[in-house]
């Protein structure tokens, strides 16, 4: 039997001019696990290249048109605040997540705010030009 056609995995690959910090964000202060650190050797002087994935459990692609963008931003912000890309994180407890990430170098852009789905969402900015919603679903879906 074949595998049906698709992904098998999303994984969003971001830049991060200081790798060290964004590593100790992620994965220090929001828990995600390290699934793979890899150096490879560059030519030249420089430092050597870097890879470091980090497991963020099931992934999804939301995708949204402005409308719903302008309520998302709305609802979790009371203003237009989003960029092109924001990444979510399901997060157990959003309060917790969100004051460990403000510790840790985020800027909270609005505290964890009740939404009509059902979740409370917090927004940052994070490293590596990232902005973040965490979120905790508590409501059932």
């Amino acid at each position: 039997m074949s595998e049906p056609a698709g992904a098998v995995q999303l994984r969003l690959v971001v830049h991060a001019e200081d790798l060290d910090a964004a590593v100790a964000f992620f994965r220090d202060a929001l828990g995600l696990p390290a699934e793979l650190d890899l150096t490879s050797p560059t030519d030249g002087p420089g430092e050597d290249a870097r890879v470091v994935v980090l497991g963020a459990g099931r992934a999804t692609l939301e995708l949204v048109n402005t409308p719903q963008r302008a309520l998302i931003d709305s609802l979790e912000v009371g203003r237009d605040a989003s960029r092109e890309i924001r990444v979510a994180l399901e997060v157990n407890d959003a309060a917790d997540a969100s004051a460990r990430a403000v510790a840790a170098g985020a800027v909270e852009v609005a505290p964890p705010t009740p939404t009509p789905w059902g979740s409370l969402n917090a927004r940052l900015e994070g490293p590596a030009g990232l902005q973040l919603t965490l979120f905790q679903q508590v409501e059932p879906e």
